[in-house]
């Protein structure tokens, strides 16, 4: 007789049983499908439906609105993160890929996005000739560059920082180039690339209002959104519904904070490595994660799903090799110098058919006045970025070495940044007006308004990774006041500070077109700058002046990171923080 210990008998298979959470999320599902075609089915609509029915400032259709724009923002999120994965790999994989890419970016980033928009428009519109949904991929393009430069810098920058000894254990596995990005370098880059478009959302609600209400030259188009509203009450000078339109854009970032970028903060938290000997607290929780996984029904319909994925993820791709003679060619430096010099004589290709283009509607006397105006923007940029700093390193710090109260003011920081500029224009304009004040001084802070908060999130990141250890060695040295920030912490955050600055630098340019010029009611104030300049023409529909101050602003901005901001954060990488 044989006896079977309890222990060792094969446990019943449990029943599947729906239970309270499957009812849930099978109603949420349902909702946000339905929420989806709703808004679907307006963006293919013929154009004259927009102009026949305009928008309206009755607070009754804000829910509608905020849909609208809500869907445009998700889709240029999309978009952003397929390009953020094929070109922040291209460029980290490659050697050639990164020498053409990276420049690349450089200029794309320093484009402002207004100069996006002023090109674009009549280009989708073409495609979709009297319809709406050329016109809401013009919108969704704008919203797009708003957010996809500073993700693909972030995906870039984490490919290039994956540890030696992961790569290591890769190797020794053999794992296959398409294997290793998924079961490593994505995961490991998830965190920063899930923050920063968690700020590339909140950055693009600044861009909201350019994106929705389009005025290039005749072309005038308001698409129904919380940025066209907004427009529509600075014009008529209604401060209640700007104060309607602030109220649906907080709840609009409550919910899709909540129920998208919380879960995926709290689930890529697995993803994190952390070399540092200081305790960070509790990991980020999410009672939406948690509703989700209590639910059987989500598991039961996600399980085929997630296996169809995992064997995407271990398809082995056979290996390009070249012959070895043509390899020895392509890997020397004449290869290189035959790159650069086709990238060369393309870069001077573009620049003669831009002076030929600006040539044909603006005199070589407008270029010195363009250049002084890009001066006096670059001297607001560098002023208001050195306020700033003074302003959120010391306060970015005292935060990030308390992780409780860290918790709570990362999420405040994201509302803070997503709170555009524009709603603050009838203050600014009323109190210029009423104090006589210069409007090229006090038009300025709009400029750094929303590009602050970069500095301040990531001095918080940089003072939150200050080891235990040294905090403790530096007390009981007694290093205190200002030894204690000359030696011990601005060295230690100076790498983080220097990304949010940057950052924070490229915001701050490309809000100048929006901050230069303010108006509320029947007053506008314009100050003297590049920004103004590319707005006016904007408005006129002048290309060529159009052409000719994007194209200083860029040049301006993209020498200023190549040869300032770029060797800054090499030498802050090299030689200071905790690395």
């Amino acid at each position: 007789m044989t006896a079977h210990h309890p222990s060792l008998a094969a446990a019943p298979e449990r029943r599947f049983r729906i239970n309270v959470w499957d009812f849930l999320v099978f109603a949420l599902v349902i909702g946000a499908l339905a929420l989806v075609a709703f808004g679907g089915r307006q963006t293919v609509q013929p154009l004259d439906t927009v102009t026949r029915a305009p928008l309206s400032l009755d607070p009754v259709n804000l829910p509608n609105y905020a849909l609208r724009t809500t869907l445009r923002m998700l889709a240029a999120m999309g978009l952003s993160l397929l390009f953020t994965f094929v070109y922040g790999a291209a460029a980290a994989k490659s050697r050639r890929g990164e020498m053409i890419l990276i420049p690349l970016l450089d200029v794309l980033q320093s484009v402002p996005i207004l100069g996006f928009l002023s090109f674009t428009v009549t280009g989708f519109m073409s495609l979709f000739p009297g319809n709406v949904l050329g016109v809401e991929l013009a919108a969704i393009f704008v919203i797009f560059t708003s957010q996809a430069w500073n993700m693909a810098f972030s995906f870039y920058y984490s490919l290039k920082t994956v540890p030696k000894d992961l790569k290591d254990a890769s190797d020794s596995l053999r794992l296959g180039a398409w294997w290793r990005f998924w079961i490593l370098e994505a995961p490991y880059a998830a965190p920063g690339l899930i923050w920063n478009a968690m700020m590339s959302m909140s950055g693009a609600w600044f861009f909201v209002v350019a994106s929705e209400a389009i005025s290039v030259g005749r072309t005038t188009i308001a698409l129904p959104g919380v940025g066209s509203y907004v427009q529509l009450a600075i014009d008529h000078g209604d401060m209640k519904a700007v104060g309607w339109a602030v109220l649906t854009m907080l709840i609009v970032i409550l919910i899709y904070d909540q129920l998208l970028f919380r879960p995926l903060v709290a689930w890529s938290e697995k993803f994190r490595v952390d070399m540092s000997a200081v305790s960070q607290g509790p990991p980020p929780q999410s009672w939406f994660l948690d509703f989700i996984q209590r639910a059987q029904l989500a598991k039961r319909v996600w399980t085929p799903v997630g296996r169809v994925v995992h064997r995407l993820q271990r398809i082995r791709f056979a290996e390009f090799r070249m012959p070895p003679a043509v390899a020895d060619v392509w890997a020397s430096r004449k290869a290189d110098y035959a790159l650069a010099s086709v990238m060369g004589l393309l870069a001077l290709y573009a620049a003669f058919k831009v002076v030929a283009y600006v040539g044909t509607g603006v005199g070589w006397g407008e270029l010195p006045r363009v250049v002084g105006l890009t001066g006096l923007t670059l001297i607001r940029v560098i002023v208001l970025l050195v306020v700033a700093s003074l302003i959120w390193v010391p306060i970015g710090v005292w935060v990030g070495l308390r992780p409780k109260l860290a918790e709570v003011v990362q999420p405040l920081t994201q509302f803070a940044a997503a709170f555009p500029s524009n709603l603050l224009f009838p203050v600014f304009v009323l109190a210029i007006v009423a104090t006589h004040a210069n409007a090229d001084i006090w038009l300025s802070p709009l400029m750094i308004l929303g590009a602050q908060w970069y500095i301040l999130f990531n001095v918080i990141a940089g003072a939150s990774s200050f080891p235990a250890d040294m905090r403790e060695a530096t007390a009981s040295l007694g290093i205190k006041g200002w030894p204690w920030w000359r030696k011990v912490m601005l060295p230690a955050i100076f790498p983080s500070y220097v990304t949010g600055a940057l950052t924070a630098s490229g915001g701050a340019w490309n809000a100048a077109i929006v901050a230069e010029v303010a108006s509320w009611r029947d007053t506008r104030l314009e100050a003297h700058g590049i920004g103004a300049y590319i707005a006016d023409a904007t408005a006129k529909g002048d290309f060529p002046r159009i052409t000719l101050g994007v194209a200083v602003m860029a040049l301006f901005v993209v020498l200023l990171n190549r040869y300032f901001w770029r060797p800054v954060f090499a030498y802050g990488s090299r030689k200071l923080g905790l690395a």
